[in-house]
């Protein structure tokens, strides 16, 4: 019987199969900061850039195991917290992105050097980081590694270093 349920529902899971998957302009329009606002607000700073190329693109998640790194559809529809900013990567000086948030508390963040700006992180090519900027292995850290608080109603800051691959797991780049 339990078998006949799940054939019956796999047409439906099939076709709800492309709405769960990462919609690349979810998550901008609450999320870049604009010229005048007070906050509240994340600045982060990225540090350890391997060169200037290609984009940056941070994302902000609700702080907690089964929503970070969860698929940015699914979080929106539930009305739970998603960010995303991408820029380019600028030629010279600081790189900084900056992320209006629903308010004082505690979140997830991952920034990402998508360095060849084809959307997807590459293993080999791209860099990643974390608030918290918590050591790295192959697999993906928990939400309390990669947690930021902000305590305020303003702009609060961080620093992100940016990973990349280095043998067998990812590492600062050796300035």
């Amino acid at each position: 019987m339990k078998r006949a349920v799940v054939l019956l529902a796999l047409p439906l899971i099939v076709a709800a199969g492309p709405a769960l998957r990462s919609t690349p302009d979810l998550g901008k329009a609450e999320a870049r900061c604009r010229p005048g606002e007070s906050g509240p607000a994340l600045l982060v700073n990225v540090t350890g850039l391997k060169d200037r190329s290609g984009n940056l693109k941070m994302e902000l998640y609700p702080s907690n195991d089964t929503d970070f790194l969860a698929d940015d559809n699914v979080l929106i529809m539930a009305g739970k917290t998603f960010r995303r900013v991408e820029q380019g990567v600028p030629a010279s000086g600081n790189a900084q992105l900056c992320t209006r948030i629903p308010g004082p508390g505690t979140y997830s963040l991952i920034v990402m050097h998508d360095r060849d700006s084809n959307r997807k992180f590459g293993l080999t090519v791209d860099g990643i980081g974390f608030a918290g900027n918590p050591r790295l292995g192959w697999g993906r850290p928990k939400s309390a590694h990669a947690r930021v608080v902000v305590n305020g109603a303003g702009v609060s800051q961080i620093t992100v270093v940016m990973n990349y691959k280095s043998g067998l797991a990812f590492r600062p780049i050796k300035q």
